[in-house]
């Protein structure tokens, strides 16, 4: 056995279910460990062959992100770093934990008996290695530096990335050291799950207390949805005090029903004046500008690390911090609420007043869709409408739009736990986490929605050809406004009478693309389009059978707006 080996069976100790990688030229030791894991029938991670390295970062990221398990991710030198670097600084952001290997060649070449390839010397190197190139996006990069120390060096480097804040880790494991002979430890000790602490009883004391004495306690969370039972925790506290919760408006999950009464939007504006306590629950940027912040009110940050390492500003102002598991912590907090009693007239009243204009929000909702032409060219909203009436309920959505989005997050009903997630930052991830959403939920029907400008960001033809040979049918809709809408609307906002203005140039648009449902044709995927309302049903509904049916779909959607 060989370093090859030894990087598989940290795999297996740290409970990988996939490796995912766009292979280069330097992992044989890998290939041959894993040829033999099948050979011998032994349980261990299964390899997949993506076809681009943003797309094996992402699937990493989508399966991740719905199973709460970190997944490995196999890049070739530091070309490959490069490539998938926008994955991972997007999954650092989303803290996602992932293990990223790279490889390098040390002798180049001139050890004797020993050829690892002229590309080594001519183009892959880099001055200082690659982690070099990583190392801002990573919580821990380290070069695995010997045959003695690899196994341990990828436990560790695991274990690391799995402690919060979670994220992404890197080992370089040079090619030289992966061929040298590898005996396994007398303890080859299992890799341990990560630690989830909790805040002391005083802490939990002394915020529960606050929040029962409140007279208008209020919580927005961003983030909290991550895991289903945190949506669950979060409701019952709310429940419990009559307590408002307002979603971030970079929410990355469903964190509360929207249908229900205490759901008060994406906008915390509107309670700024008469709350008196705010839990901010996974709140990275609770309200813009950071500093506008309710003058009047306690805050208090529920979070397993509430100041991120990785942000360059962050301004929560919290006047107390709950640090641990956010899900125990809501837990602990509401069995102490109970145990200390509430004011049962408070919360009655609270509840009233609170679902009182939750449905005068719906209700103002419901009117601006029902303003859009039922017939004819597809306003935004529209489309909004009619998905919410056919779409399955065990439906998924990925979404990577940015002018869309202000639209979908208020009007589209997605109010299951995990039944949606936002591609995490950087556009050109939406395809490769719709994908990796598909792997961890293979039964439910995946539809992301992608804006056509963040489409073409996208690994487009390596996408939707993946997703046909690994079998993970995905509908993708385009929305088809016909350029980038968020240059024009930035340029306008610096210069709403400027040259652009008065004579209609805007950079960014047309966008003269193709038809969008073809791209996927050669792959044997189904295309469709629709470029009117009484079209989009019936393109909805044959899409979505030729995913049932084992066949990935776009749908190009052409928009007003």
């Amino acid at each position: 056995m060989d370093g090859g080996e030894a990087i598989v069976e940290a795999f297996r100790n740290l409970g990988v279910d996939y490796v995912m990688s766009s292979p280069g030229s330097e992992w044989g030791s890998l290939w041959e460990a894993l040829a033999r894991q099948q050979v011998e029938g032994k349980d261990g991670p299964e390899y997949l062959s993506c076809w681009h390295e943003t797309l094996a970062v992402n699937l990493a990221a989508g399966y991740t992100a719905v199973t709460g398990r970190m997944q490995a991710v196999v890049l070739h030198a530091g070309v490959g770093l490069l490539q998938g670097s926008i994955g991972i600084h997007g999954a650092q952001q989303a803290e996602y934990p992932m293990l990223v290997l790279s490889g390098e060649s040390l002798t180049y070449g001139d050890q004797a008996g020993f050829d690892p390839g002229a590309q080594w010397v001519q183009s892959l190197s880099v001055v200082g290695g690659p982690n070099r190139f990583i190392d801002p996006l990573v919580k821990f990069g380290q070069q695995a530096t010997s045959p003695a120390t690899l196994y341990e060096t990828i436990v560790r480097a695991g274990e690391l990335a799995q402690q919060a804040p979670a994220g992404p880790t890197y080992v370089n494991v040079p090619i030289e050291t992966m061929l040298q002979p590898w005996t396994p430890p007398a303890l080859l000790r299992k890799a341990l799950p990560p630690g989830r602490p909790r805040p002391s009883d005083a802490d939990i004391e002394q915020v529960a207390r606050l929040l029962v004495t409140a007279r208008s306690p209020a919580v927005t969370t961003e983030n909290i949805g991550r895991d289903p039972d945190g949506m669950a925790a979060l409701l019952d506290l709310a429940e419990l005090l009559g307590m408002p919760v307002v979603e971030g408006a970079v929410a990355d999950y469903v964190n509360f029903p929207k249908d229900h009464p205490l759901h008060q939007g994406f906008k915390f504006d509107p309670l700024r004046d008469e709350v008196d306590v705010v839990l901010l629950v996974r709140t990275r940027v609770p309200w813009y500008p950071p500093g506008n912040r309710p003058t009047a009110a306690t805050t208090i940050a529920l979070d397993e690390s509430p100041y991120k390492p990785f942000m360059v500003y962050q301004n929560l102002q919290a006047d107390r911090v709950l640090t641990g598991d956010a899900v125990a912590s809501l837990r602990l907090l509401a069995d102490r609420v109970r145990a200390l009693g509430v004011d049962a007239k408070l919360v009655a009243e609270r509840r009233a007043r609170f679902a009182a204009r939750h449905k005068a929000r719906m209700d103002a909702l419901q009117a601006e869709r029902d303003k859009t032409a039922a017939t004819g060219p597809i306003d935004p909203l529209r489309f909004c409408e009619i998905m919410n009436r056919i779409v399955p309920d065990n439906a998924i959505y990925v979404d990577e739009t940015i002018t869309h989005r202000r639209m979908f997050q208020p009007h589209l009903m997605w109010r299951r736990p995990q039944g949606y997630f936002r591609a995490p930052s950087g556009l050109g991830q939406g395809i490769g986490m719709a994908l990796g959403v598909k792997l961890a939920k293979p039964k439910n029907p995946v539809i992301a929605m992608l804006g056509d400008g963040s489409f073409l960001y996208n690994p487009v033809t390596q996408g939707l050809a993946y997703s046909m040979e690994a079998g993970l049918p995905v509908l993708f809709i385009v929305c088809n406004n016909r350029g980038y809408v968020a240059m024009k609307n930035n340029q306008l906002s610096y210069y709403p009478d400027g040259v652009g203005k008065r004579h209609g140039v805007y950079l960014g648009e047309p966008i003269k693309a193709p038809d969008y449902g073809e791209l996927v044709r050669p792959f044997g995927g189904y295309g469709r389009k629709a470029e009117t309302v009484e079209e989009i049903e019936p393109a909805f509904r044959d899409c979505l059978a030729a995913v049932e049916g084992g066949r990935t779909a776009v749908l190009n959607l052409v928009l007003t707006r």
